[in-house]
């Protein structure tokens, strides 16, 4: 697989069923060449899969470019991003995440096909994060969506009435969420 030569990539992490278009995730891979990384299964996710998945794109990424490694990620790409930086040795080469919209995994209405996420990993992650919710997702409370930034250590920022910053949400390619991101290298939370 060959990526274009910048000096950063940014790395898509989609949630349950994948992002459709519309979606800021597709409309960022579309307009800004980042990647997706592609799940084997996105109906019926198996964590230990998705974190061997995004593990493989890691290196594969970081042995073809110099530049910082960002992370991209919406809803159960969210607790991807915290069960792989629990167990990684590649958490060093990413300089940061953006995390959106992160589900309540112990909601008790939490689909019997995600039963393996249900145990949230909450340990600090090694690199800053953001994480950006809204005042009214169906899946996540923002009382919920805040201790999961303090459990991960990620700076917090909730964005009013937007669901769950998804298609539905109206926000088309989200520049205020590229923001997030601070591609500039000025970081969030605490590393």
């Amino acid at each position: 697989m060959t990526h274009p030569r910048t000096p950063f990539r940014v790395l898509l992490l989609p949630g349950w069923q994948n992002s459709g278009p519309g979606h800021w995730q597709t409309l960022w891979e579309t307009q800004f060449g980042d990647l997706r990384v592609e799940q084997h299964d996105w109906l019926h996710p198996l964590r230990g899969d998705w974190i061997t998945r995004l593990e493989e794109v890691v290196q594969e990424v970081v042995q073809e470019q110099d530049g910082p490694v960002w992370l991209a990620a919406h809803s159960l790409g969210c607790h991807l991003v915290a069960a792989w930086a629990a167990v990684s040795h590649n958490t060093g080469k990413v300089q940061g995440a953006l995390l959106v919209a992160p589900p309540d995994v112990a909601q008790a209405d939490f689909p019997p096909q995600l039963h393996r996420w249900a145990v949230p990993v909450l340990g600090k992650l090694p690199f800053a994060a953001t994480l950006v919710a809204s005042t009214d997702d169906p899946y996540c409370s923002l009382d919920a969506a805040e201790k999961f930034a303090h459990h991960w250590g990620a700076a917090f920022q909730h964005i009013g009435p937007r669901g769950h910053i998804n298609a539905e949400s109206g926000l088309g390619a989200w520049p205020q969420g590229r923001a997030h991101l601070n591609l500039e290298g000025k970081t969030h939370g605490n590393p």
